[in-house]
């Protein structure tokens, strides 16, 4: 070997070992792949040792993006699941919008399979593609007689692992249009031996959460927060405080809105902040109980509604159902709810080296903070960066349009000389009491049946507080007035229901609310559902066979609603329950997915209710993990019927009377005897099933309870005359 072959050996081999292809899109969407980052947006990255990386662009909060979105680039690179690993992308919506939401980049509205699933298998189709070509080009054989399958490229009488065409492939153009794999060949997409990516560092303690983050010299700061909603903060007195051991300071907000307690740890912090009076404006605060809000709620839906939602000709359906047989009508409130994470809000800000800051956040919808962060400490957009962790649950509540728990952190370190980390710390009761929940909403249903019991006219009012008015989504999803996640699931419901009319009312400001989740489902579903059940009995009909009926004749929504309602009451033995127990059925179209479930009881109202099975039938397209989707539907299952059994929020003149799960208790897992879930064999595109599980179960539970029970037209349930058992 001469010198100058050993050092051209050399400079191959360092130029090797330094390339990494990168394949993704650029900004216009179009399919690319480079060497670098910078060039385009990717979402898979193979190093030259043949480390394959997905670059995940939706946050993990327990739904499942961190193993579908990895499964989708293993499928069609061709390699296995454990050869595939993942990180979460930077905060850039340039580069990772949600295609939903337009220039932002987010995780909401279980959108983050039905919004990646292409991008996400052309990336590894095209990084397949390139690979290969780069080993035809080694071996001087034809592409086609090449595959690429456990991470080995075979063929033309070779095979080598994919790292060592990793260089060459870096230097190729991405194909336009990659090649996908038949479905008939999937291995992992709808697998359900395919195990969840982060179960193992989420049972073993090695996943880091936000509030596991402990920076090298950080301090921590929690928030003393007006106790009536929208009290300003004058001054304070901390002399109680400072003998508290590790409390630094306090300092009154710039806004107000609190003031920031420093200590060296969050006890510290939590000790100190007990020891602070505060001195608080409330002229301009909440001051209304939770029950002047309900009046003031059910007023305004026996009232003549603000909003015409579907154009429908009211005077009609008023008359359709004075003409009618019967008439069932009823009248419905629900609570202002909270989102209750496991893992209470926090998040930490430090100072960069190069002037700009990092937040570390288990960060739902970067671009809002990212914006929030660069305009208060006045710098471009480049010099703020976000690391997204692991979430300990959200359910909405980590994605506000204020970025609020953020700017607080932000408004926290801005007011120190910025030299150590600042974690913000939340306090469950902090949690509770935060003032972003599910608003209070009312309905009044009137529906006309004939002598044959069919639907003649359905008059339907909702009274809400809008979430969306007067913030940065409301041209999304307001229009004409009205707030359409104040009525979804009513006004576009599949169900083909003559002389149907929906108005809407806006509510006065109560408090600051939230989606939570499954949004305006979480109360529509319930009201369609349970009213469709009294009708089916005024009828004297089947409530299955009822809403069939509803579901005849028409298109594809109808058709996916009515599998899943036969196939949920196949599946529950609906109409077949054992002596002594009692059935309730509801079906749901939400975030793209049909959902039915059959909630089987024991017991009574008076003498106590006890939930035996729950049987889930779901139709959410393709199922890309089915493991997921089960374990999505149970969770949602549980939520819906744990808030709907025993929780709300009330507030006493203005101040929010819970504090804690002791007065806001989280669903007990001996609450549900079982829970069956059946997945519908689809090859339409996935959907979402982060919500769609919630809204039929508690319409589901309702109807059971009416079998020999009331009817239960306001929530919570316990505090209607519902014992559980």
């Amino acid at each position: 070997m001469t010198l100058d072959t050993s050092r051209r050996g050399f400079l191959k081999s360092a130029a090797a070992a330094a390339a990494v292809l990168y394949v993704g899109a650029r900004p216009d969407g179009v399919l690319a792949a480079a060497s670098a980052p910078a060039q385009l947006n990717p979402f898979v990255r193979i190093d030259a040792d043949g480390t394959v990386t997905a670059i995940v662009k939706h946050f993990e909060t327990g739904q499942g993006p961190a193993t579908g979105l990895t499964t989708l680039i293993a499928e069609e690179l061709g390699v296995p699941m454990e050869g595939i690993r993942y990180e979460f992308a930077p905060s850039d919506p340039s580069r990772y919008a949600n295609l939903a939401f337009g220039q932002m980049q987010g995780t909401g509205g279980s959108t983050a399979m039905a919004n990646s699933f292409l991008q996400y298998r052309k990336a590894g189709a095209a990084a397949r593609e390139m690979l290969i070509r780069a080993a035809a080009e080694a071996w001087g054989a034809d592409p086609a007689e090449l595959t690429l399958a456990d991470s080995i490229i075979k063929g033309a009488g070779q095979e080598a692992p994919l790292a060592e065409f990793v260089a060459a492939a870096a230097q190729m153009e991405a194909p336009a249009e990659p090649r996908l794999k038949d479905p008939g060949d999937f291995r992992l997409i709808g697998n359900p031996q395919v195990k969840r990516k982060d179960s193992r560092p989420k049972t073993n303690g090695t996943a880091m959460y936000a509030m596991d983050l402990h920076l090298p010299d950080q301090m921590v700061a929690v928030i003393i927060r007006s106790p009536r909603m929208g009290g300003l903060a004058n001054g304070f007195d901390d002399a109680g405080a400072t003998a508290v051991k590790g409390y630094i300071r306090a300092a009154v907000l710039p806004n107000q809105a609190g003031v920031a307690v420093y200590a060296e740890d969050t006890w510290a912090a939590f000790q100190a902040r007990d020891a602070i009076t505060v001195d608080w404006d409330v002229s301009n605060a909440e001051s209304r109980s939770s029950d002047q809000i309900r009046e003031e709620l059910l007023a305004a839906v026996n009232a003549e509604p603000q909003y015409n939602v579907n154009g429908a000709d009211h005077a009609a359906t008023a008359a359709q159902i004075e003409g009618a047989a019967k008439v069932v009508e009823q009248t419905f409130y629900f609570p202002l709810l909270a989102h209750a994470p496991m893992e209470p809000l926090t998040c930490t800000i430090e100072a960069d080296a190069d002037g700009g800051i990092t937040l570390h956040d288990g960060c739902q919808f970067p671009t809002g903070p990212h914006m929030a962060m660069a305009q208060i400490f006045q710098l471009p957009m480049e010099k703020v960066r976000i690391s997204t962790m692991f979430a300990g649950g959200s359910f909405g509540r980590r994605a506000t349009p204020t970025a609020d728990y953020q700017v607080e952190a932000a408004l926290a370190f801005a007011l120190t000389d910025r030299s150590r980390p600042v974690k913000l710390v939340w306090s469950r009761e902090d949690d509770i009491t935060g003032g972003y929940y599910r608003p209070a909403v009312a309905h009044r249903v009137r529906v006309g049946l004939d002598a044959d019991g069919s639907i003649t006219g359905w008059d339907h009012r909702v009274a809400a507080q809008s979430i969306m008015k007067g913030t940065a989504f409301e041209a999304f999803s307001v229009h004409d007035g009205v707030d359409h996640s104040s009525v979804e699931g009513v006004a576009d419901s599949p169900y083909r229901i003559p002389g149907q009319f929906t108005g809407l009312s806006d509510a006065a400001k109560a408090t600051s609310v939230l989606w939570w989740r499954s949004v305006g489902h979480t109360h529509t579903a319930y009201v369609m559902e349970t009213m469709l059940d009294a009708a089916a009995r005024a009828a004297g009909r089947d409530p299955v066979d009822f809403r069939l009926a509803l579901l005849e004749g028409g298109g594809t929504d109808q058709q996916r609603l009515a599998g899943v309602l036969k196939l949920a009451a196949d599946k529950g033995g609906w109409g077949r329950a054992p002596e002594g127990r009692s059935q309730g059925i509801a079906v749901h179209k939400s975030f793209g997915s049909y959902v039915a479930q059959v909630v089987e009881i024991s017991g009574n109202a008076g003498d106590g209710v006890k939930i035996e099975k729950v049987t889930c039938a779901v139709d959410c397209g393709l199922a890309v993990n089915p493991d997921v989707v089960k374990a999505q539907m149970e969770g949602g299952i549980g939520y819906g019927l744990g808030h709907a059994m025993r929780n709300e929020i009330t507030l006493t003149a203005g101040a929010v009377d819970q504090s804690n799960f002791p007065d806001y208790e989280p669903l007990r897992i001996g609450d549900i005897g079982a829970i069956e879930v059946h997945i519908v064999p689809s090859a339409e595109m996935p959907a979402g099933v982060g919500e769609p599980g919630t809204p039929p179960s508690a319409p589901a539970l309702a109807n059971a309870i009416a079998v020999n029970g009331p009817r239960v037209t306001e929530l919570p349930m316990t505090r209607n005359g519902v014992r559980f058992a």
